[in-house]
Parts: structure tokens; sequence; C-alpha cells
């Protein structure tokens, strides 16, 4: 079974491959992952105002146009204090988008006279899987236009293949925003949030903070991958992705 990854970034397929695989066992042979950049399919503009918002939007949008199972994703940084922001900004919390220093920098100096204790904070996933009705064909009424503006708007579009099943589930890495950045792995947010459930064995090892727990930056992909908010999000969704498989 041909699976498309509703994403342009490949870096993003390999993680998405490594975590099915964990929970698919010998039903991971069975699918062929493949990514909406390598189908040279467009982005689809995100106008949901929550993570399953613009998850359930991008997989509809290359399900409908693939006539193919897709999946998709919608994650972000949630800080308690700040009434949940950055939450579905926090790509370009600072006006860029996915300028990861910028918006480190601008997170920090807005929380910088927040005590510790006080720093909690959560990543949040959105992972969905939709299914097309391939078996209705492609209604052919809907003229461009049409079709674009309700694949923007989250909308199963006309013009496309029908939708026939979807289904969104959420994960989340609960934890704190620490003052400096420490840590080279990983992207984003990662060098600020140490979670709350740390690897065994293991801390910093970064001058000054020996021994303390690891930022997300600092873990291996392996474990950031057990303890993620976007694996266990797709971890919840491998059930249904078994069902495909018949």
């Amino acid at each position: 079974m041909k699976l498309v990854v509703a994403t342009h970034n490949e870096g993003k397929l390999v993680e998405i491959r490594r975590i099915l695989e964990e929970d698919l066992g010998a039903d991971a042979a069975n699918i062929e992952l493949v990514s909406a950049g390598s189908l040279h399919l467009p982005d689809p503009v995100e106008t949901g105002v929550t993570f399953e918002e613009n998850a359930l939007l991008k997989a509809r949008d290359v399900a409908s146009r693939t006539g193919l199972p897709a999946i998709a994703d919608d994650s972000g940084l949630i800080v308690d204090v700040m009434g949940n922001a950055p939450g579905i900004l926090s790509a370009r919390w600072a006006g860029a988008h996915g300028h990861d220093k910028a918006n480190n920098a601008l997170l920090l100096a807005q929380i910088e006279d927040i005590p510790d204790d006080k720093r909690t904070a959560r990543f949040r996933c959105a992972a969905a899987l939709v299914v097309p009705d391939t078996e209705a064909g492609i209604d052919v009424t809907g003229d461009a236009q049409t079709v674009d503006s309700a694949a923007a708007q989250g909308a199963p579009v006309t013009g496309r293949y029908a939708i026939k099943s979807e289904v969104v589930k959420l994960g989340d890495m609960i934890g704190r925003i620490i003052r400096k950045e420490r840590g080279e792995h990983g992207f984003g947010y990662d060098p600020l949030f140490v979670p709350n459930d740390q690897p065994a064995g293991r801390t910093s090892t970064e001058p000054d903070h020996e021994g303390e727990p690891l930022t997300s930056a600092e873990m291996t992909p392996a474990e950031k991958n057990a303890i993620s908010h976007r694996g266990k999000a797709l971890k919840a969704l491998v059930p249904d992705i078994e069902a495909l498989l018949g």
C-alpha cells in the first residue's frame, strides 16, 4: 500500500517512517511511504486555527489530489504562562517561517521574568489519516478555483476524489522552558525544552549543566522519538493504518 505523507520535508518523512516501523513491525514492509514533495504536490494554505484543523486540511488535500491514503501532522509549542502561545504560530513566532534562532530569542525575551517553576510548557502534535473514496471516482464538476478554495478552507473538495474517512489523534510532550539553548540535535524550540520524561542513565554533559536533565536537542533521535508528541500521535494512528492493510 502506498501512503503519502503530506510534507515537503524529506527529513520528516524519515522520522515518520522510523516511528511507524517501530509499531507496525512486519506490516511496515507492506507500506510504501512517499512525500507530497516527491509527487510535486503544492503546499496547501494552513488556514486552520487548531493543530487538528491544519493536520486534517493537509491530509485531505493530498488524499483528494492523489486518490491515495494520506497522513499529515501539525505541531507546535504551548507555553502555559503565555496562554497557550505560540501554538499554531510556533514556526513563525518571530515573523519569518522557520527562523529558529529568532523564534527562540523572542520566546526567551517574553518570559524572561517568569520564575523557573512557572515556565511549564508542552509540545503538541495532531496527526491525521485521511482515506479517499476511490470507488466513487473523481467528481469533475468543480472548476480549479472552487477546488482550491475548498481545500484551503479544509473542506472535502469537489473536483477531486471525495473523502471516505478521516481520523485525527493528539500527542503531548510535557516539560519546561529553560533560559539558554542547549544541544545540537532537533530543531525549533528543542534546545530550550526539557521534557519531563528523560532517558534512563543520561544527563547533560555541557559545561555548567552537567548532571541536569537533557533538552530535546541533547537527546538522540531514538530517545526523542520514544517520548515525543509526534511519536505519540502517530503511534495512536497505527491501528487505523493497520486496518487499511486488511
